[in-house]
């Protein structure tokens, strides 16, 4: 806990831990260092707390035209230097996933699913019980 002198628990970003509210608009990049788009955001685990999926905003200018991409986030990883995330797959397979433009899907088992199953992942569970 923070006495009266110290931010909050939480309140800055540590080596390995993000603030959830700092997250969106994290940079992403392709491994070749490329520019992407950014996190918009990451779609959480109740159960387990853990970050689940990554969707990206690619695209668009002043917010008009923006897609947004899911992606497994076991398929992104951290460059400390670039202090930002890297998709770990290519460009042109995350472009022809499963995105939106204007309406959101409603995240449920079977859309996690096609997700998953598209980007060659195991399925993750999202039943409460």
């Amino acid at each position: 806990m923070a006495d009266s002198n110290d931010a909050p628990v939480g309140a800055e970003p540590t080596n390995l831990l993000l603030p959830s509210n700092k997250v969106d608009g994290t940079k992403v990049a392709t491994r070749d260092g490329d520019a992407l788009g950014s996190v918009y955001s990451f779609m959480i685990n109740k159960r387990t707390g853990g970050a689940t999926f990554a969707v990206l905003s690619l695209g668009g200018f002043l917010g008009i035209g923006k897609s947004y991409y899911p992606l497994p986030f076991e398929l992104l990883s951290y460059d400390h230097v670039a202090d930002g995330y890297v998709v770990t797959i290519d460009r042109r397979l995350l472009e022809g996933g499963p995105s939106w433009s204007n309406n959101a899907p409603d995240f449920n088992q079977a859309y996690a699913d096609r997700v998953s199953s598209y980007y060659g992942v195991a399925p993750v569970d999202l039943s409460i019980a």
